[in-house]
């Protein structure tokens, strides 16, 4: 995931304006300058643990489930994830960024999205990386990459296109390992209560859908047992960058997102949960942000 920044994006006067905008969110060396110990490599605040573990989540997945189409549309995604980010980064800060950002962002594009074709691949890494640098608002990115690309490949292009279905089956382990893998990452970076809110929300709305459709209630709390759910609830809806800061505003915008992925899917769209969180997570940031521009203008009580 990228950092936030500080630079204001308002000014049009300045020719240099998008560049310094994503210089301090961007602006990282592919190595660190400093001796960097075993124990600090190991550390959960490591950057490269994330990529870590989500590999790993992607080799328990293949190896009992098969996962993925095929292990070269996989290695596309992440290639033209990177590849962007060297460019653009380069282009737009003058220096090559942090690449774990790229590297997830890639990895969850050959997860989440399946397609026959390689294109699809590549064209959803690419649209995942170039929006973190063209859709800003105040020093921002607004949409999480790697959802921004699958939503806008499941919309555009649905004939070549599909979304991760893979469920686990009646095997208990793979789904406790996803569990486990996840919560780690989201329990160091104090974003559990996100996660636990749109579990308890996505429950509740279940029994609502019953209630509504007369179909079961497991049957309407089953996806979320799902492989797609699990990388949707521990590293999409969680993303630091394009979550809102406080607690009680991200615990909100998880049960908006709950809330809106139900009436999608009372309206019959296939991909309620991804275009839930390209609806409201990016209003959602987008309006504290604009918040906070008002209450730090000069003269505001």
């Amino acid at each position: 995931m990228s950092t936030t920044e500080s630079t204001d994006l308002e000014s049009s006067a300045a020719p240099d304006t998008v560049a310094t905008s994503v210089k301090s969110e961007l602006q990282r060396p592919l190595v660190s300058t400093s001796r960097a110990s075993w124990k600090s490599l190991l550390t959960l605040e490591n950057r490269f643990l994330a990529p870590i573990l989500i590999s790993c989540i992607l080799l328990v997945g293949q190896l009992t489930f098969g996962f993925l189409e095929s292990w070269w549309q996989t290695c596309l995604a992440i290639a033209v994830a990177i590849t962007c980010e060297l460019v653009l980064g380069r282009l737009m800060v003058g220096k090559f960024p942090h690449l774990a950002s790229a590297y997830i962002s890639g990895i969850s594009v050959g997860i989440l999205i399946r397609s026959p074709f390689l294109w699809p691949f590549a064209l959803c890494a690419s649209l995942s990386i170039m929006s973190k640098y063209v859709l800003r608002w105040r020093n921002r990115h607004l949409w999480n990459p790697s959802n921004f690309g699958v939503s806008a490949m499941l919309f555009l292009y649905p004939a070549a296109v599909a979304s991760l279905s893979i469920q686990w089956g009646n095997t208990l382990w793979p789904m406790l390992v996803v569990w486990c893998l996840g919560s780690l990452i989201i329990s160091r970076l104090k974003r559990f209560h996100i996660c636990l809110t749109y579990v308890i929300s996505f429950i509740c709305l279940a029994g609502a859908r019953s209630a509504l459709t007369g179909s079961p209630f497991l049957a309407n709390v089953a996806p979320l047992t799902g492989p797609m759910y699990q990388l949707f609830v521990f590293f999409m809806i969680t993303d630091p960058r394009t979550t809102v800061s406080t607690k009680r505003g991200q615990c909100l915008v998880a049960f908006l997102i709950a809330l809106v992925e139900m009436i999608l899917r009372l309206a019959e769209f296939i991909h309620a949960p991804y275009y839930a969180l390209f609806l409201v997570g990016p209003v959602a940031l987008a309006a504290e942000l604009a918040m906070k521009r008002k209450a730090e203008a000069p003269g505001s009580v």
